[in-house]
């Protein structure tokens, strides 16, 4: 069966990590894969932070073709869902909000990238296959989604819902699809449902799901968040 992409975005955005198949030089015609962090950026595209020193990296300067294993890690190994995206990997220079978009989801990458040796990549999706549970799984071709912030859109919303943000909340990006924020140094993403495309709508909605957080600290908890 053929299953909808949007379900594929969700767990992509959901998840900070995957694991990451190239063709490897040093054997050739064997696969090589290895973990990896990313940050899916405002077209959900995989963007990765690769050391020149690093074997993947090397394999993907060789063939760009790749494949991205990721599992939301709930449950038991074969019932988690799960995505593989195809596609290539190529480096990317990021411009001054989208590297500040990728700082915010990952700041410690600040102290790799004071080293010298490493620079962005970016998965490019041709298609994916997701399996979302039982009888649910299939092929499809992927997609951006139907609308998109770019970065510098997205890094001035993303001030103005910081100032609105609950004590403990960090607000980190923002898109039609969903609200990502640190709550106490933990990732979270919240999935989003604007009346209308518009940018309005995004940030009405927003900051009617922070509103509905309240405060949040280590101690004390938040009733408020599942």
């Amino acid at each position: 069966m053929r299953v909808d992409y949007a379900e594929a975005r969700k767990l992509l955005r959901r998840s900070r990590s995957g694991a990451l198949g190239t063709h490897s030089v040093a054997a050739p015609g064997y696969p090589f894969v290895t973990l990896l962090p990313y940050v899916a950026d405002e077209a959900c595209r995989p963007v990765f932070l690769l050391s020149g020193l690093a074997e993947h990296t090397r394999n993907i300067l060789a063939d760009a073709r790749a494949s991205l294993l990721v599992a939301d890690g709930e449950g038991g190994l074969l019932q988690q869902a799960r995505v593989t995206l195809i596609g290539l990997v190529t480096p990317v220079v990021l411009d001054e909000a989208a590297l500040g978009r990728y700082l915010r989801y990952s700041p410690e990458s600040a102290d790799y990238l004071a080293l010298g040796d490493f620079r962005f990549f970016r998965m490019e999706p041709e298609r994916v296959r997701y399996i979302g549970g039982f009888a649910r799984m299939g092929w499809a071709d992927a997609s951006v989604p139907a609308q998109t912030l770019d970065s510098t859109a997205e890094a001035a919303l993303v001030v103005d819902l910081a100032r609105q943000a609950p004590v403990g909340v960090s607000v980190l990006g923002v898109d039609f699809e969903g609200l990502d924020v640190r709550i106490c140094g933990v990732f979270r993403r919240f999935d989003l449902h604007p009346v209308n495309p518009t940018l309005a709508a995004l940030g009405e909605a927003a900051e009617a799901l922070l509103g509905h957080m309240g405060d949040f600290t280590p101690t004390s908890g938040n009733p408020n968040l599942g």
